[in-house]
């Protein structure tokens, strides 16, 4: 079976993004509920994996299959493996964040707690 490559973004990046066009984004954390009540970048949608058979029936209706749509988690694992899934969905612009919010919490904002 091929598989398709995705796009990632940098938590540089991705901060800058946030600070001038944060309404042309699409964005969504992947991580469990308990994970984010430790630690979250403001403005993104949660949709654990873990719930996957809750969402995943109304994903098109939910969100903008053509938005850009930026996914995190914690270390780039499972926003990797919701990456390769929306574009299974028929989602063409998708980008995995490098290194999750951990490398967020390093990089670019110390505020946000690592765990």
């Amino acid at each position: 079976m091929h598989r398709r490559l995705f796009a990632e973004i940098s938590v540089q990046e991705l901060a800058e993004r946030l600070a001038t066009a944060p309404s042309s984004l699409q964005l969504i954390d992947v991580r469990e509920p308990e994970e984010l009540a430790i630690a979250q970048v403001e403005g993104f949608l949660n949709l654990p994996l873990s719930r996957f058979q809750e969402w995943s029936g109304n994903i098109r209706d939910r969100l903008d299959p053509d938005a850009e749509t930026i996914v995190m988690c914690h270390h780039g694992m499972r926003s990797a493996q919701m990456c390769a899934w929306l574009q299974e969905q028929g989602f063409t612009n998708v980008k995995n964040l490098l290194g999750g919010i951990d490398a967020y919490s390093v990089a670019v904002n110390p505020a946000i707690p690592r765990y």
